[in-house]
């Protein structure tokens, strides 16, 4: 099951990136959690199908282009870690990002229960329960 997991983090980083809110949303449970660190307003929990649409929402509003890239994901079972960058330009300032990004993400019945993500890659694996 967990090999699934891993494909299923990369269908919502896919759906993500291509701005796919029913994409995204059909990936994730009813109960969907998502705390975030960057792209709406940082540390903002978004709930449900109405948070995934709202965060989206804001971060079209808030940015021109907003990429995750995945360097490596490590296969826990009923969780899956990823680590990588995000990158994107602000919608009206223009300003760059570029930033490490790690993602905890919790499955249940083959969709995403919960999201946990991170600017530091340490973090993230701390947070996993791993030595960052």
């Amino acid at each position: 099951m967990s090999q699934e997991n891993v494909e299923i983090a990369q269908r919502m980083i896919d759906a993500y990136n291509c701005g796919d809110v029913g994409a995204f949303a059909d990936l994730a449970t009813a109960d969907f959690e998502w705390l975030t660190s960057m792209g709406a307003i940082e540390g903002e929990i978004f709930r449900g199908r109405e948070g995934i649409e709202t965060y989206f929402a804001n971060l079209s509003a808030a940015w021109e282009e907003l990429q995750l890239y995945v360097d490596e994901f490590r296969d826990l079972g009923d969780r899956v870690v990823w680590l990588g960058r995000i990158r994107g330009s602000g919608r009206s300032s223009g300003a760059h990002v570029d930033a490490p990004m790690g993602v905890v993400a919790e499955l249940r019945d083959g969709k995403t229960s919960r999201i946990r993500s991170y600017l530091d890659h340490d973090e993230a694996l701390r947070a996993a329960g791993l030595a960052g």
